[in-house]
């Protein structure tokens, strides 16, 4: 009879969703919480990793309790942080599953909002700020190892990092479910370091040349037209869909659940956008969940 009870109580846990948020300091934490909440998700923040286990064998038990939880660990749990791994390998061994959400950002970005809050970083004892913020990214490199999302907040506004949050959450548990966060970006600027795939459109014509549409962006039509009408992007677009068609499925069958797509110009303002939103078309014709950042596209309009 207790064996009985046992087996149904492993199913049930293995059926919920588990989704543990960790990262940088100042990284978007907080605006990730608020994010799950929306989406229904029970939510604990500051939780000792040694609780982990226990929360989640809990709510089991509870005909009617949380089946979606978001829980965040990070360096704010002191010594007890230092476990995180150790519980996150027996949470596999008993067959619960999770996902490991990452945020992290820049220094000069994360010493900026620290700056602006006035709060003060954990790890920050002897007061230098910069020395705090490389004890903390030394001490979770180990679990970004194992992340299964690592979004780079540094250029996203709260509101794209909560979509992308939604696109890559919000089915969560579902089987054969692949959801595509599309990045278009400045090489000029730098890569998106959390991109799976990177794409050089430079190749293409460049809007930027031409005088009426040099102010634009490729989110407006004449830009977007543009770009689409030339015979180069007729043929890179056949390839390109061609070979995303081919690879997602792949990805999908391996076991990955986010893919993040970067798609480069040299300053992120015409040909990347454009084909961004071509692309995210494309994929979500075939039933992809798909969204688009546009990380650099004010950057070069405000020099």
């Amino acid at each position: 009879m207790a064996e009985d009870t046992s087996t149904g109580e492993m199913q049930s846990v293995a059926e919920s969703d588990l989704v543990l948020i960790t990262g940088m300091s100042g990284a978007g934490r907080s605006e990730a919480v608020h994010t799950f909440e929306d989406l229904g998700y029970f939510c604990i923040d500051n939780l000792p990793p040694a609780l982990i286990s226990q929360i989640v064998s809990l709510t089991a038990l509870q005909s009617h309790g949380a089946r979606k939880m978001a829980v965040v660990c990070d360096v704010r749990g002191g010594l007890f942080f230092q476990d995180l791994v150790g519980e996150l390998e027996k949470l596999e061994a008993q067959g619960h599953p999770f996902r490991i959400l990452f945020l992290t950002a820049e220094e000069r970005t994360l010493l900026r909002r620290f700056k602006e809050t006035r709060r003060r970083h954990p790890l920050a004892e002897s007061g230098s700020l910069s020395a705090g913020i490389a004890a903390e990214r030394k001490a979770l490199e180990a679990v970004r190892d194992r992340a299964d999302l690592i979004i780079d907040t540094t250029e996203l506004r709260p509101q794209e990092l909560r979509a992308v949050i939604r696109e890559s959450f919000a089915a969560v548990g579902s089987e054969g479910q692949l959801s595509v966060a599309l990045v278009s970006f400045g090489f000029k600027y730098g890569l998106p370091i959390d991109a799976d795939i990177v794409m050089d459109v430079r190749f293409l014509p460049n809007p930027f040349y031409i005088a009426r549409l040099k102010a634009k962006t490729g989110l407006e039509r004449p830009v977007r037209q543009f770009v689409l009408d030339k015979a180069e992007t007729a043929v890179f677009c056949d390839r390109w869909f061609a070979l995303l068609e081919f690879l997602l499925p792949n990805y999908l069958a391996e076991g990955k659940s986010h893919l993040t797509i970067g798609l480069g110009c040299t300053g992120g303002q015409h040909r990347s956008v454009v084909l961004s939103e071509r692309t995210a078309e494309f994929l979500r014709s075939l039933g992809y969940a798909t969204s688009t950042t546009h990380r650099d596209i004010t950057k070069d309009r405000e020099r």
